[in-house]
């Protein structure tokens, strides 16, 4: 019997795979049935099938380039794969006409309305351009008439003159793929190499076939007699090999996306290509692997970049006036951060260059984050500071894993003291030095010093963010309801994180934000203070009364003391995690909670004290309970003491979580005297 199930489940499966007809428009009816994933019935979305082919082109106007043309078609089961319906496509551009264009794009979204199929395609209102920087455009769409159930394919070509930069393959999303073609077409002159990615294996197939490619090109005037002559056009044809990439996966599994996973594209399996050398017949061969140090001398000596560092002479009066009488190299260094983050605004788009300029943008007290840190380098300098540029890939960028310009997308500052250097990201009103915003926080930026050496060095914050707690707590016999007062002291990121969060807001607002994640709690009489004095902790008091922390069952009283100081649920949830955790920055949060008993009751039971680490030195926490003359005090403590950690440690940072979740959540038994 068990033979008979397991030959008809296979005899199905290869009927499934048979009945799929991946070309255009030729969706079927059972695809459009199909209620949820056959591997994966958790999945809110499929892609069914992904396409994507690259071939190099030429003419004598644009030289070669690349045409790639992508085709996607994706299964939404329910509302919330919604979201797989709006797509965006990022085209690079230059400050000259070699930029990235997209073309022929098509989309048909199909759906049952009864028993007939339908369908309706994605039209010019659906589909959106928008400048995200000065060197990326993005065209965006959204599929129409979205279903539960339904199927989106879409398909376009997008012309790159960028064949130094072919962006990644993406294999693995985090919906699962059920068929991914790659195929990656280039003429014997370009050497590439391949760069894997990702914990799903894949084979590379690589083959050769000839191909013929016409050559247009202009001769120079012949100036005959008269000197009339006019150049003339002319073509040829060139015989040459093409190397062939490919690679065809099935049933990629979903990477799936949890708490702490900083930009889990870093992840997510795919091919990357790197031009090597370009090596053209009767030519010198011209190399282009490089190493960090070449990346950052290249791009360290842009006009864009490294030139913004010489000029001076618009700000120089500025920094004497500011620097008068000042000696400190320290107060010497806050006074121009400070400066800078006054008098400049951020327009809201990185960059790795200077898009006004510095000198333009000190005159409009605006730019983007290389004309602001670029100008906070010169203006340290100046000061006679020992101060260079860092080189940063934000998360949403993800991390360079090989050496490349375009591995970077932003810029900060950085003074080095001996062993010690301090960064610096004057974009953020709210920012104190070694205090960067958390996109930024990805592993490693590169120094890049006037003398063109470079060196990496650690984005992460080497002290703890800190969150201290007292609170008092009363309970009230006549409502059940527990009435309180909290203070509350923030240091480091989680200062920042309060500043951002709530310089400017309207009282209401604050209150309102601060009872979104305490349960039935009204929290009144709030007071900031140092929101706006920065290098000072955050301090916050206020009062609360909550409504649902304390059950009376029997005549005992049952709640547990931590209230919403509490976390309410584990957030790593996965059975297994094949990506690192990332926490963001180390963190110290302790908590100290005196409860008063009411008149009347004794203490039936406390929980346990407890304490308990996370590695040799990853993390603890403590839990310590105390009856002191009638009054409970509870201490806790909890730190993070790395702000990453390796995939393989997941099992025991769950376990620790859950350890962590369950101690916070035990009750106090208070019962009648």
């Amino acid at each position: 019997m068990k033979f008979i199930f397991t030959l008809i489940f296979a005899l199905s499966c290869l009927h499934f795979t048979y009945s799929q007809d991946f070309r255009f428009g030729k969706v079927s009816k059972e695809e459009l049935l199909e209620k949820q994933h056959p591997t994966d019935s958790t999945a809110d979305a499929a892609i069914l099938y992904r396409e994507i082919k690259t071939r190099f082109e030429y003419t004598e106007s644009d030289d070669f380039f690349t045409l790639t043309d992508v085709f996607e078609r994706v299964k939404i089961y329910n509302k919330d794969g919604f979201d797989w319906a709006n797509k965006t496509i990022k085209l690079y551009q230059t400050s000259g006409s070699a930029d990235e264009k997209i073309s022929s794009l098509r989309g048909y979204t199909y759906f049952m309305d009864g028993n007939k199929m339908k369908d309706e395609r994605l039209r010019n209102n659906g589909i959106f351009e928008e400048e995200s920087s000065e060197f990326l455009e993005l065209t965006k769409f959204t599929m129409p008439a979205l279903k539960e159930g339904c199927i989106i394919e879409y398909k376009y070509t997008i012309k790159s003159p960028f064949i130094t930069n072919i962006d990644a393959y993406r294999f693995q999303e985090q919906i699962p793929v059920n068929q991914v073609e790659m195929r990656f077409a280039v003429p014997e002159y370009f050497n590439y190499k391949m760069h894997q990615k990702g914990w799903v294996p894949f084979k590379i197939n690589e083959t050769k076939r000839p191909r013929t490619i016409n050559f247009a090109y202009t001769t120079p005037a012949d100036p005959g007699i008269g000197g009339r002559g006019l150049p003339s056009k002319e073509s040829t044809q060139i015989d040459l090999l093409e190397n062939i990439y490919e690679v065809s996966l099935s049933n990629v599994p979903a990477l799936h996306d949890e708490a702490f996973s900083g930009n889990i594209d870093n992840y997510s399996t795919s091919l990357k290509f790197e031009l090597s050398y370009v090596d053209y017949p009767g030519s010198p061969l011209k190399m282009f692997t490089t190493t960090w140090e070449d990346v950052s001398k290249s791009v360290y000596d842009s006009n864009a970049f490294g030139d913004q560092l010489k000029r001076d002479n618009y700000f120089d009066d500025d920094i004497d006036n500011l620097l008068s009488g000042v000696s400190d190299p320290t107060e010497k260094m806050i006074k121009i951060y400070e400066f800078v983050k006054g008098k400049m605004n951020w327009n809201k788009f990185v960059g790795l260059y200077a898009q006004e300029g510095t000198k333009d943008a000190y005159k409009k007290g605006s730019g983007n984050a290389a004309d602001i840190n670029l100008l906070l380098v010169s203006m340290l300098r100046y000061a006679g500071l020992n101060a260079n540029p860092v080189l940063v890939s934000t998360k949403s960028h993800g991390i360079p894993l090989f050496p490349t310009r375009n591995g970077f997308n932003y810029v900060i500052a950085a003074v080095e003291n001996g062993n010690n250097t301090i960064l610096f990201d004057a974009t953020i009103k709210e920012g104190e030095p070694n205090v960067l915003q958390p996109e930024l926080l990805n592993w490693q930026g590169r120094v890049v010093r006037e003398n063109r050496s470079s060196s990496w060095v650690s984005l992460y914050p080497s002290k703890h963010a800190v969150q201290s707690t007292m609170m008092n707590l009363a309970i009230n016999k006549d409502d059940y309801s527990i009435t309180g007062s909290a203070q509350n002291r923030f240091t480091g990121h989680y200062a920042l994180g309060k500043r951002k969060s709530f310089i400017n807001v309207k009282e209401e607002d604050i209150r309102k934000k601060l009872e979104e994640n305490s349960g039935e709690t009204e929290i009144s009489n709030i007071a900031f203070e140092n929101l706006k004095n920065l290098y000072q902790p955050v301090s916050l008091k206020y009062d609360f009364k909550n409504f649902d922390a304390l059950e009376e069952i029997g005549g005992k009283l049952y709640f547990s003391p931590l209230l919403f100081l509490a976390m309410d649920e584990n957030p790593f949830k996965l059975n297994e995690r094949s990506y690192p955790i990332d926490f963001n920055y180390p963190i110290k949060d302790r908590y100290i909670v005196t409860v008063d008993i009411p008149e009347g009751y004794t203490i039936e039971s406390l929980p346990e004290s407890a304490a308990f680490a996370l590695g040799e030195n990853s993390g603890m926490f403590k839990y310590m309970i105390n009856n002191v003359g009638g009054k409970l005090q509870i201490s806790v403590e909890f730190a993070l003491n790395t702000a990453t950690m390796p995939a393989q440690d997941y099992g025991n940072i769950k376990e620790f979580f859950k350890l962590m979740i369950d101690k916070e959540h035990e009750k106090i038994v208070l019962t009648k005297a």
